[in-house]
């Protein structure tokens, strides 16, 4: 999700009318940009590259308008595409001629790599990085119209390397906007949980772990993210952030914050989806809404859940068999027929009341799935395969 904020950018530019240029590195994806990297990126085959544009354009079609017969329409395009052909000795003497060693030199992200602690310096390859995404800036500004080039602000040497070719080569004026690198209030790495990175795309990350991601961020992050992840006006902003403000612990702004961003990543119903599953960890939820979840979304809510993996064979089985002997629910037949008794044992969110239960196929949820809750907060998984 660190790459939202550019795409936000396009899409207030799009609704203020301009047209946006989104470009695929096709070919610097290829090379790898030294930018704030220490060490060398590994190179990417051409046949990746075309599967993650096709992913990329599915994306970007959430945020931009694609399709319209309006002017400012979005573009996608792929620099491998005017790449391809040019060759090694047109570009050095058709591009590199236009800018200096010493210039290249003076750019932070090729002194850093090395002057860098390791010294390991930098390939051919990569110190050229920065003149090859010059020239996207300049190609796109010839065949595009394309003036202005934005990104993040690791990357303001690259786009200004372009500026300066533009400059120099066709004597144009282009410009360079960079949006600063989002930080947590506690320091941390924006995007980045105990269990890795926060993607855009549902197979990486659920529906409801993107929208848990956002319902638990600080109240400091929700009033400045409210304002870069989201299209609400900067005085529904200020209307929100000023109703938080007087009861913070109702945490309405991360409510309001998750669900804007959530429908308009996944959408309405994946929202409701997460509002749903959400409501089965933290709430009162009924059977039905269990079962109402995708394995993707069950298995995200209860993330972390001890599991018993177990064979179909097993079933039907006596319910104190199960807990006691078969897995390791209860220490004890002795416990686990208290628990029944005192009305603190679950199964798919159904009390167990009578000790003589039996737990049949028909309980499987999604045919492989038994939920256990034991007590108010205790959960366990039983996978059937």
């Amino acid at each position: 999700i660190g790459h939202l904020v550019s795409v936000m950018m396009l899409k207030h530019f799009q609704n203020c009318g301009h047209r946006p240029i989104a470009l695929v590195g096709g070919a610097t994806g290829m090379i790898g940009d030294p930018s704030m990297k220490s060490s060398e990126r590994n190179l990417i085959d051409e046949a990746t590259l075309r599967h993650n544009e096709a992913a990329i354009k599915a994306q970007l079609s959430r945020f931009l308008d694609f399709d319209s017969d309006a002017p400012n329409a979005a573009k996608l395009v792929n620099n491998y595409d005017w790449m391809k052909d040019f060759t090694f000795l047109d570009f050095i003497r058709d591009i590199g001629k236009h800018i200096t060693v010493n210039y290249m030199m003076s750019k932070d992200s090729v002194r850093k790599r090395i002057s860098g602690e390791e010294r390991e310096g930098m390939s051919f390859t990569e110190f050229t990085y920065q003149l090859v995404q010059g020239y996207d800036f300049l190609w796109l500004y010839e065949h595009e119209g394309c003036k202005l080039q934005m990104g993040g602000s690791d990357q303001w040497g690259n786009i200004t390397t372009g500026t300066e070719l533009i400059r120099r080569k066709l004597s144009g004026d282009a410009f360079a906007m960079t949006c600063p690198l989002i930080t947590k209030a506690d320091g941390g790495k924006f995007g980045k949980t105990e269990q890795g990175n926060v993607w855009l795309d549902a197979r990486y990350t659920s529906p409801y772990t993107f929208y848990q991601f956002w319902l638990n961020v600080s109240d400091e992050d929700a009033q400045k993210y409210i304002k870069i992840f989201t299209m609400l006006t900067l005085e529904e902003v200020e209307a929100a952030v000023a109703e938080h403000l007087e009861a913070p612990h109702l945490r309405n702004l991360q409510k309001l914050l998750a669900k804007e961003v959530t429908v308009m990543v996944h959408g309405e119903q994946e929202y409701r989806n997460a509002l749903d599953a959400s409501s089965i960890l933290f709430g009162n939820a009924t059977s039905e809404a269990l079962k109402s979840l995708n394995e993707q979304t069950f298995l995200s809510v209860f993330e972390g859940v001890p599991q018993f993996e177990l064979r179909k064979e097993q079933l039907p089985s006596d319910i104190i068999e199960m807990m006691a002997v078969i897995t390791s629910v209860f220490p004890s037949k002795g416990e686990c027929r208290k628990m029944i008794q005192g009305g603190g044992l679950s199964i798919n969110k159904e009390k167990v009341t009578d000790i003589a239960y039996t737990l049949t196929a028909e309980h499987l949820l999604d045919s492989k799935y038994i939920l256990v809750q034991k007590g108010k907060k205790n959960y366990f998984i039983l996978k059937f395969e």
